[in-house]
């Protein structure tokens, strides 16, 4: 799949994990550098907002924006992917006051490559929204064409509240 990088044509490292599939097995690193699996994140309705990098305005962006709203979804977690080691993630949410979201690092790009969200000409992540169920399975999806744009935050909070709802 082909997405924008600033207005540059490139190549994610294959077609993303399309809706209604079932998530790929990965590791993601936590703040203390334990590995977290696929399996230790399912059994609830999971959000998972991926970005390229902390530090930059438009992740920075929503991941706050994300932040604000998660208390208001008790009946689902809301997870924050990067590329950042979790050390800078620490810092990152420490100075930003971010507490509501988890934040986990694809430092070792695991997460991006088998959800085929990788950049390589980059070595990002591209910017994406996963909705997935307690199972998981994908419900929502959002892959961001422009990964300098923003995700469109109503139709994932949407998504969230419909399959709430069910």
């Amino acid at each position: 799949m082909e997405i924008l990088f600033h207005g540059d044509k490139v190549q994610l490292s294959g077609d993303p994990v399309a809706l209604g599939a079932q998530l790929p097995d990965f590791e993601l690193l936590s703040a203390d550098r334990k590995i977290v699996k696929k399996a230790e994140l399912l059994g609830k309705l999971t959000l998972y907002s991926v970005v390229p990098d902390l530090n930059t305005r438009v992740c920075s962006i929503s991941t706050q924006k994300f932040n604000q709203e998660a208390d208001r979804y008790p009946a689902a977690n809301f997870i924050t992917i990067s590329t950042n080691a979790p050390e800078d993630q620490q810092n990152w949410c420490a100075l930003e006051g971010v507490k509501s979201v988890r934040v986990l690092s694809d430092e070792k790009l695991s997460f991006g490559k088998s959800m085929n969200l990788f950049i390589p000409t980059n070595g990002l992540d591209t910017r994406a929204i996963y909705l997935v169920d307690a199972q998981g399975v994908v419900v929502y999806r959002e892959i961001i064409e422009e990964i300098s744009n923003e995700p469109n935050y109503e139709a994932a909070l949407t998504a969230i509240q419909k399959e709430i709802n069910k």
